[in-house]
């Protein structure tokens, strides 16, 4: 490759992957500068435990790999990616020893909630899981330029719309009679990160549930970090690069980038402002930079790996089964923790999220063991200091008792080590920044095409940008058109 590149991509996460890919597709010639050792973000795997026990280090659960369009346009299996599917999608167990499950049969799914919530539950959700692919674009696409355009069968985008506005309490009891389908839907949508009083968190809550039917919950065999290997792969097959192990300070840091037709950046507003500070003012004009200042970050996440001589012995047998498991109980404990967090509390009895990915990949622990890897977190106030562990751990007993005689080693992360994990991570904050409804509409300003910026050679391409947080790639694969549009042409 020729030493200058019509374009820089500042980030190897899977936005700023997917950005590259989509400008080398089109024909141009485009550099990836990573600042640590190895390219992933938040798609990287690791041995946080003891030898030969594979952790994902942030992300775990991926059904976007499959049902994000960009992702699924790149055939990534060519390039060594297997994703393995669990038998139950996703569990929530409550106090009575039982557990509402999550199946790929929408049917099936009902059957658990009770005849109170069965066919409210189908008629909620099955028209969404059966018009996924009408829906996606309309989800993972930027609102303010989406939603004047309601994409082709437009009545799934009516329905979500309609329902994904409101917040996931009101419309969890408006929708179900019974407290099952309630903590269910609890469950899904408290992945937002935001109070569940909070209008547009059935949002999350939808979407979650309709890719367990539409898609999958499925984890990357060997690791999330295989995600982002199969992205190298695809960009270096189209004649792209990634350099690792330098990080970039300033955008006049290097003559690739001040040679470069466009500059596209995997880093959220704080770290924008930094980068552009550092040339002078001229870079971005006040009213940006002032606007980019409002931005604001979610909470944070306090997370646990553990390396465990056997399965978690969960007294719902459906939690056995399933790759990811809601820890919360019902509709009304699941609130009332996330709006502790939201008001800078610790709540005593986190919701916390875990998922068992040696249930069906048994590549990430030594083999011919009968070990097991956990994965675990809460959410916490951004910036937390406080340890977490004895919390979450109470909650794992509390529904799988004699948990604790399985622990063979722990990994601890709390906000400051997420953080300097993964800079994008400001306090802890996994979402690049906090998914309200503003925010969501709006991420990071309000702008037709969030992704440019006032500067004609400067672009975001992170989570900071619509659709926001999650392994999908379409924050990057949106910023590289605008920048094919603009400075690219």
């Amino acid at each position: 490759m020729v030493s200058g590149a019509d374009a820089i991509v500042v980030g190897a996460g899977p936005n700023g992957l997917a950005a590259a890919i989509e400008l080398a597709r089109a024909g141009r010639s485009v550099r990836v500068i990573e600042r640590a050792d190895e390219v992933g973000g938040g798609t990287r795997t690791a041995q946080l435990t003891l030898p030969g026990f594979c952790h994902d280090v942030c992300s775990a659960v991926h059904p976007l790999a499959v049902g994000a369009p960009f992702l699924r346009s790149l055939a990534l299996e060519r390039h060594g990616l297997e994703l393995c599917y669990p038998a139950v999608q996703a569990a929530h167990p409550l106090d009575d020893g039982s557990a509402v499950a999550l199946y790929r049969s929408v049917h099936e799914t009902a059957a658990g909630l009770g005849e109170l919530d069965r066919a409210a539950y189908v008629g909620l959700v099955e028209p969404l899981a059966h018009g996924w692919e009408a829906l996606a674009p309309f989800v993972l696409g930027p609102p303010l330029r989406t939603m004047p355009k309601l994409p082709r069968g437009a009545l799934p985008a009516v329905r979500f719309a309609l329902a994904g506005l409101r917040s996931a309490r009101g419309l969890a009891r408006r929708s179900f009679a019974g407290e099952r389908a309630r903590a269910l839907l609890a469950g899904m949508a408290a992945h937002a990160i935001q109070p569940l009083g909070a209008p547009g968190t059935a949002a999350f809550g939808l979407v979650l549930l309709t890719l367990g039917h539409a898609i999958g919950w499925p984890f990357a065999r060997g690791g999330s970090q295989a995600i982002a290997a199969a992205l190298v792969a695809e960009l270096e097959a189209l004649g792209g690069e990634v350099q690792t192990g330098r990080e970039v300070r300033s955008l006049g840091d290097g003559d690739d980038l001040i040679g470069a037709k466009a500059i596209l950046l995997d880093v959220t507003p704080r770290q924008l402002l930094a980068l552009c500070n550092t040339t002078g003012d001229r870079a971005l004009p006040a009213w940006y930079r002032a606007a980019l200042r409002a931005f604001r970050y979610g909470p944070g996440v306090f997370k646990l790996d553990y390396a465990l001589s056997g399965p978690v012995p969960w007294t719902a047998p459906e939690c056995g089964g399933a790759g990811t498991v809601h820890l919360g109980g019902s509709l009304a404990e699941v609130a009332s923790s996330e709006l502790a967090v939201a008001r800078g509390r610790h709540p005593k009895r986190p919701y916390v999220l875990v998922a068992q990915q040696t249930l069906v990949d048994r590549s990430r622990v030594p083999a011919g063991s009968a070990a097991h890897t956990l994965w675990a977190y809460c959410h916490v106030p951004n910036g937390s200091t406080v340890d977490m562990t004895a919390a979450i751990e109470g909650q794992i007993d509390r529904f799988a008792p004699g948990f604790h005689d399985l622990v063979l080693a722990r990994a601890v992360r709390g906000p400051a080590q997420v953080e300097h994990y993964n800079p994008n991570n400001i306090g802890g904050d996994i979402n690049a920044g906090a998914a309200s409804l503003r925010q969501t509409f709006a991420r990071p300003i309000p702008l037709l095409i969030p992704y440019a910026t006032p500067n004609p050679r400067i672009f975001i391409c992170s989570s900071s940008t619509p659709p926001g947080g999650g392994v999908h790639g379409m924050c990057g694969y949106h910023a590289a058109r605008a920048a094919l549009s603009r400075a690219l042409r």
